[in-house]
């Protein structure tokens, strides 16, 4: 039973994502639910740890955080209408309750302040200026084997890592969802997989080698408390494919992206993706978009070694 409360709420929290902009109506995602909306707003609040309204402003408000930071030439009154607030008065008095600042103060330095005061990795907490000094990255060129847009990143005593800019396809994938910590949590991960590939095996739903398996980070966390990230462990399934209990099905759209190939250990990631995000991306002339960050595993368990892995981490990107 509590796995089809689960699969509910995942539905919802999708169509959260999905829908940001607009009402969003108690009705609306009780329906979404199949429950009725007095029940619903109790479940939710008991299953998220917070109530519905209290859990759609914080995403509207986390994702206008990150979009100030990654749209530096977007207005704020275009940032707080596209994330579903009425006006710039309502946003404004919102984010400055939540992050005590104003948007453009959170805009010019205040992002890097409150990322110190979470305790987040030096290197999170510091303006990109400085963060860039601790990589070196080519001017790009076109790769004459793959014809991508390249880049070769580098890192003190590290290897040379290449990025490219890549037309990824729409994925849909069947996943198993974890709210809360997961920083350098193996066993976290190979729970969540264990789960979904125990589900997906007598399915027949496994065909490697076209099957992806992919871990998508719907959060940032620098903005969001880690107690409330979200994460999500996939695989790719086709679109006609049935969902039930824990298992949820969503697409991740397709499009630009930035995509760098890495083999590192399981507490290697979080270097990983500050190589992309504060050695690469500055340098490029591309800007984070509003489409999910995640990884593919490459892993060939019978070749690579325990606690190793071969990873695309994928960044979608549009020009700055």
């Amino acid at each position: 039973m509590r796995a089809e409360y689960i699969s509910r709420v995942n539905r919802v929290i999708d169509y959260i994502d999905a829908n940001l902009a607009t009402e969003l109506s108690l009705n609306e995602l009780a329906n979404v639910a199949c429950f009725s909306p007095y029940h619903f707003h109790r479940i939710l609040r008991v299953m998220m740890g917070e109530p519905l309204n209290q859990y759609i402003q914080r995403i509207r408000v986390e994702k206008a955080a990150t979009m100030l930071i990654d749209n530096p030439s977007k207005t704020i009154t275009d940032i707080a209408l596209e994330c579903g607030f009425s006006g710039s008065a309502n946003f404004a008095r919102t984010f400055r309750n939540i992050y005590r600042m104003s948007a453009s103060q959170w805009r010019s330095s205040g992002y890097y302040e409150f990322s110190r005061n979470r305790k987040q990795n030096i290197k999170n907490s510091q303006p990109f200026s400085n963060i860039c000094k601790d990589y070196i990255v080519s001017s790009f060129y076109i790769d004459p084997t793959t014809k991508y847009l390249s880049w070769r990143i580098s890192m003190k005593e590290k290897s040379e890592v290449k990025v490219e800019i890549r037309e990824m396809p729409e994925f849909h994938v069947a996943y198993v969802r974890h709210i809360g910590p997961y920083k350098g949590d193996v066993q976290l991960f190979e729970n969540l997989f264990a789960r979904l590939l125990g589900w997906a095996g007598p399915r027949g739903l496994l065909r490697f080698p076209e099957t992806r398996v992919l871990s998508v980070y719907h959060d940032v966390p620098c903005i969001t408390d880690e107690h409330r990230l979200r994460t999500s462990a996939c695989i790719t399934v086709p679109d006609y494919t049935a969902v039930e209990g824990e298992v949820g099905k969503m697409n991740i759209p397709g499009g630009k992206y930035a995509v760098a190939r890495f083999e590192i250990k399981s507490d290697e990631f979080e270097n990983a993706w500050n190589m992309l995000f504060g050695g690469w991306l500055p340098e490029s002339g591309f800007q984070p978009d509003d489409r999910p960050c995640y990884d593919i595993s490459l892993n060939d368990h019978r070749e690579h070694p325990q606690n190793k892995h071969t990873v695309d981490i994928c960044l979608p990107v549009k020009p700055l």
